[in-house]
């Protein structure tokens, strides 16, 4: 990979006429399936899909690589921005909770829709400002593999997470009690039971990208190892680690996501990825997703009621609010909590004060441990309680809102709606300097192995908020980040100018 491999056209003119028939297309279809979309909202939503369908069609097309964050951003964005506000209003799916909805969500998701059509123009053009700013660079810096280093160094790790991880099971009285202790925490019925334990979990639940790195590095000088069948053991065997290792505790993302940054390390460092298998696994991810969520919320007994059949799943569906539905809209998209935040606070009586940044300050302040800093300042949970509420509506020792609003949506608890178009810059910044790290790092630099963890990043970067980001930076990437670093050797490669 050199220099001038990042001279590449931002946009074909053929991919965006792709995307405005494709998107039309989809219209259509929608339109057949009920009259409620007979109103001005498809216009601004169809414009946000024409636009992230460039990249998606460019990616499908194979213009873009498997892990190009472009490309990746476009196909998540083409659902996030365009698809799902369709189908909420095609299925009549909107956020629960005691919050009184607008009389009619449509024109709420319609201006959002205008506020998000300029915030990805301005995407666009800080994504490409920031993939060329070092396009005349001289001199790169590469990382290289020290594997006498890197092998004592791993095994180190590997043994400090592994026995972390035993000491935590340990501390609740095993695999079973941690399970049920995990259960209540996402109930919202424990006592803090895992509070504190952050430090211990960003070493402990590293163990299976740690392994899965030393892996790809013996996959590397041995060629049996390559093989799509040793592949898929290995990836079966780090979902079980993964489980093992945090995914007990329910969190999906952070297991799809693990499996994600698994399957980039085998890209750039084993054997490429196709789209057939990128597809396949895909599949494999929802379905994970909708099955997992039964677990979250009922533990053990919730994972056993929902395979036992349709009956039973259809009634903890109810139940716990894990449906279909709730997965496509609610976990990968934010267009309902969005919309309502918009509304709310366009309300003439809205009594709501904007944070002014508190909820991004309070964001931070959790890389602080109680133990330095017991009283945190009020974050997103008291702005985001309030702003759906009203003012006076926290009270964290009885009930709070603890929802996730997305990039946009935290942007409006701070500064209102009119700034959401700005806050597209920092999603741009990042997946424009994802972009050159994927053109300008060599194949054998290390850093290639953090480069699909980034990738994820600017999806997490639009769906979740800060807090979200600063706990995916430090608790999924601090550790595997400290070994590479310890393991590499840096030298610079001198470019000569034509």
């Amino acid at each position: 990979m050199t220099q001038n491999s990042l001279r590449i056209k931002t946009a074909y003119k053929d991919s965006a006429i792709v995307s405005f028939f494709l998107s039309l297309l989809i219209v259509v279809g929608f339109i057949q399936t009920s009259d409620q979309f007979f109103h001005w909202f498809l216009f601004p939503v169809t414009l946000c899909g024409i636009i992230m369908g460039i990249d998606a069609v460019d990616w499908f097309r194979g213009r873009l690589g498997i892990f190009d964050p472009v490309g990746i951003i476009g196909l998540l964005g083409f659902h996030f921005f365009f698809l799902a506000p369709l189908c909420h209003v095609s299925w009549d799916y909107w956020m629960g909770g005691d919050a009184i909805p607008p009389p009619d969500w449509r024109p709420w998701i319609g201006w959002m829709a205008i506020l998000n059509f300029f915030g990805l123009w301005i995407y666009r053009f800080s994504r490409n400002l920031a993939a060329h700013s070092t396009e005349n660079s001289a001199k790169q810096t590469v990382w290289q593999l020290n594997r006498r280093r890197f092998i004592p160094i791993l095994c180190f790790a590997l043994m400090l997470s592994a026995v972390l991880q035993l000491l935590v099971y340990q501390k609740f009285g095993g695999i079973s009690n941690y399970i049920e202790a995990a259960t209540r925490e996402a109930n919202r019925e424990g006592e803090g039971e895992f509070a504190g334990s952050g430090i211990v979990f960003l070493f402990s639940e590293s163990f299976p990208i740690l392994a899965m790195m030393g892996f790809a590095a013996y996959a590397q000088k041995n060629q049996k190892m390559r093989s799509w069948t040793v592949l898929v053991i290995v990836l079966l065997v780090f979902l079980v680690l993964q489980m093992l290792f945090g995914g007990l505790r329910g969190s999906r993302s952070n297991t799809i996501w693990a499996l994600f940054w698994a399957a980039g390390i085998i890209h750039f460092w084993i054997r490429q990825i196709t789209k057939k298998e990128i597809a396949i696994g895909l599949v494999f991810m929802v379905l994970f997703m909708y099955i997992y969520g039964f677990f979250k919320t009922g533990g053990l007994e919730g994972l056993s009621k929902a395979l036992e059949g349709q009956e039973e799943r259809a009634s903890l569906e109810k139940k716990s609010g894990r449906s279909w539905q709730g997965l496509v809209l609610q976990d990968l998209g934010r267009s309902d909590i969005q919309a309502f935040l918009l509304y709310r606070l366009m309300q003439p009586n809205s009594d709501y004060k904007y944070a002014l940044g508190r909820t991004y300050y309070a964001a931070f302040s959790m890389l602080i441990p109680s133990a330095f800093w017991p009283i945190k300042p009020p974050d997103k949970i008291k702005a985001g309680t309030e702003a759906q509420y009203g003012m006076g509506s926290y009270h964290p020792q009885l009930w709070a809102s603890s929802k996730v609003y997305g990039l946009a949506g935290e942007t409006m608890l701070n500064f209102g709606p009119t700034v959401i178009p700005f806050a597209f810059i920092f999603i741009g910044v990042v997946v424009g300097n994802v972009r050159r790290f994927l053109f300008t790092w060599q194949a054998d630099d290390i850093r290639l192995i953090l480069l699909p963890f980034l990738v994820n990043y600017c999806f997490v970067i639009l769906v979740g908020d800060l807090d979200n980001q600063i706990f995916f930076l430090t608790k999924n990437g601090g550790f595997p980040f400290i070994i590479l670093v310890l393991s590499s050797e840096k030298f610079t490669i001198n470019f000569k100018k034509i």
